[in-house]
């Protein structure tokens, strides 16, 4: 190779993977990271690490000049962005040429020209790639995007046009607001990119999103890899991925796999990159967008393919040829990911941060994770806890693979989307492949909590019991009945158990037996039936995986006011992030369902509403504040 050290421009599971294959290619690694990060996995995956800043992304994983500044100290060779933060930034592309350092990615012309999303549209039609219909013109002011929103007819797609990833994304249905939609798409598109750039597409009833892998080298070939279908999106943000699609024929697979080069090689194309289609009922498919970079998804493509695109991407920087030509190219059986994140589905799936501890993820598939036990979470960086992704000789037998691997991993300590990917995966929608952008809007537009059974909840109030008492709690003498009351979120419940000697209990009439039991799992029986559960005792509460669905349970004490601060007109932070607007000031009246606040958490916009009619009583924060959880907000005057 033309460099012997890899500088990993970039931080968790992604950084963590990128590690790997350069290892095994004999590579020296380096990563970064920020202060936040100073102890997580891929730093201590690296043969070395250097800090470049605080937790804050633009002073960090952002700051072009301390990533040169760490490979300059550490004698990189070459550098590898991975996805998100700089990876589709030109000028970062532009200054690692200019240190003499190997740019492990497409040259800077090319990302300047697909990604801008307005620009890009305009070279696609140029080379005679289809495009959704809209506006991508220069006039960014309000009247000139709502008179084009107006011509195109509802429902329209604002998208921001200097990124992706959801963010800066709104769709305007008929009866909305589309000037504050348009307002809150510039807000995310100036926080996430720097720019507010908007392009508007008509939105395709009932479309898949379908994006193909292409790989090109500089002497001259293109290639793609297939394609992969994308269309289980919640906010525009993936959720599922798979390859092949279910709705892509060979046929088809060939004509968009044509377009995809010819889109690549229009901008002289060098690495993995991915051209996104939308794919209408029809089979017409229209150029959505080029990510010049790797996907998050790229491990279907791998397991399908049996390639390490991150070996090619290394190869291809270094001056090779690619390995392949288009012709050698094979597929083999199915490959389904799903991405486990830390939110909240139960709260809109509000990003969650805290301390993730517990972290056991399956065995039998591909786990691509940048997370341990105990590990924070940070409110910093994007959610993203771990991708999980399985290959079968067919797609029933790869969902089925994924799905019992997210039964048996346990993520334990803040809410994840573990019970709603495994919801999703055994959907019958899901399961015979038919399903579209807007799939899980209208399937699963909120996600049903999960209720305790009577031995779930008797196996909570033993453990805790167990945690309380330090043994079972038998006395030779007598049974000691332990009245407990079990709290569950704001649920309460009131429970009578009693220790029957030999890890025998019974509590309300439920008769349970722990089997076995370790510092984080537990065999227990009830009625002749045995079953295993994974738990972890942390920060006052038992945290408890059973049956694939999660619980948080604590042993509630005695209280003067169980009720204090609930209902008091109170608002307080839903999840730890930045104050980005305040709304009225004090003394203005508010309507139920009024925006009041603004935050932002791990890239997205949160609006936080009043909950009953009233007024503001006073403000507790300020924009630009950083806030925790369950921080107060403000004081609503109710009436």
């Amino acid at each position: 190779m033309a460099f012997d050290s890899l500088l990993i421009a970039n931080r968790g599971e992604i950084a963590a993977r990128i590690i790997r294959t350069a290892r095994a290619l004999g590579l020296r690694t380096i990563a970064v990271h920020s202060s936040a990060d100073s102890q997580a996995p891929h730093v201590r995956a690296a043969d070395c690490a250097v800090l470049i800043g605080p937790p804050p992304v633009a002073d960090s994983y952002l700051n072009i000049a301390a990533i040169l500044d760490a490979a300059r100290r550490t004698g990189a060779g070459a550098v590898h962005p991975g996805y998100g933060f700089l990876s589709e930034n030109a000028e970062f592309a532009a200054a690692c040429a200019d240190a003499g350092l190997v740019f492990v990615g497409p040259p800077a012309a090319a990302i300047r020209q697909m990604g801008n999303k307005r620009q890009a549209k305009l070279l696609m039609q140029g080379a005679g790639v289809p495009t959704v219909p809209g506006y991508c013109g220069e006039a960014q002011d309000e009247a000139s995007l709502l008179a084009a929103l107006a011509r195109i007819g509802r429902p329209v797609m604002v998208k921001a046009a200097a990124g992706g990833g959801g963010r800066g994304m709104r769709l305007v249905n008929p009866g909305d607001d589309a000037a504050a939609l348009l307002r809150l798409a510039r807000g995310e598109a100036m926080n996430a990119f720097g720019s507010d750039e908007l392009i508007l597409e008509q939105a395709v009833a009932g479309a898949r999103h379908v994006e193909v892998q292409v790989f090109a080298d500089r002497h001259g070939n293109c290639i793609h890899l297939g394609e992969r279908d994308c269309s289980l999106q919640r906010r525009h943000q993936k959720v599922i991925e798979e390859a092949p699609s279910p709705a892509v024929t060979a046929t088809l697979r060939e004509a968009m796999g044509r377009a995809a080069v010819t889109a690549a090689k229009a901008v002289g194309y060098v690495g993995a990159g991915t051209v996104e289609f939308l794919l209408a009922t029809n089979g017409e498919f229209y150029f959505l967008e080029m990510n010049t970079r790797l996907q998050v998804e790229h491990p279907v493509t791998e397991l399908v393919t049996g390639l390490d695109l991150v070996a090619w991407q290394l190869a291809v920087a270094a001056g090779g040829a690619l390995p392949l030509t288009q012709d050698q190219v094979r597929f083999t059986g199915h490959a389904i990911e799903a991405r486990l994140y830390a939110e909240d589905p139960h709260a809109g799936f509000l990003p969650q941060a805290g301390r993730l501890a517990l972290w056991r993820p399956a065995n039998g598939v591909r786990v691509d994770a940048g997370v341990e036990s105990g590990q924070e979470v940070s409110p910093y960086y994007d959610p993203l806890l771990a991708k999980l992704i399985a290959h079968g000789p067919s797609r029933e037998v790869a969902r089925r693979k994924l799905l019992r691997a997210l039964s048996e991993t346990a993520a334990l300590g803040l809410p994840t989307n573990r019970r709603f990917l495994i919801d999703l995966l055994a959907d019958q929608g899901f399961a015979s492949g038919h399903v579209s952008t807007d799939y899980l809007g209208h399937r699963f537009a909120e996600a049903a909590r999960p209720a305790p059974d009577p031995p779930t909840l008797a196996l909570a109030a033993v453990l805790l019991y167990q945690a309380s008492a330090g043994n079972d709690g038998w006395r030779s003498s007598m049974r000691a009945e332990a009245p407990l009351t079990l709290r569950q979120g704001e649920d309460r419940c009131q429970l009578h158990l009693c220790p029957l000697g030999e890890g025998r209990f019974a509590v309300d009439g439920v008769g349970l037996a722990i089997l076995e039991k370790t510092a984080d799992r537990v065999r227990f029986a009830h009625d002749g039936v045995q079953r295993q559960a994974a738990y972890v005792l942390f920060d006052g509460e038992l945290h408890l995986s059973l049956d694939s669905a999660d619980f948080v349970f604590a042993e509630e004490v005695a209280r003067a006011s169980a009720a204090a601060g609930r209902g008091d007109g109170r608002m307080l932070a839903p999840m730890a992030g930045k104050v980005v607007e305040l709304r009225g000031q004090a003394g203005q009246p508010v309507r139920q369902g009024d925006i009041v606040i603004v935050m932002e958490a791990m890239k997205m916009q949160h609006e936080i509403r009043a909950k009953t009619d009233g007024a503001i009583e006073r403000f507790a924060v300020a924009a630009g504040e950083q806030v925790q959880n369950r921080q107060l907000l403000a004081v609503l005057k109710q009436g």
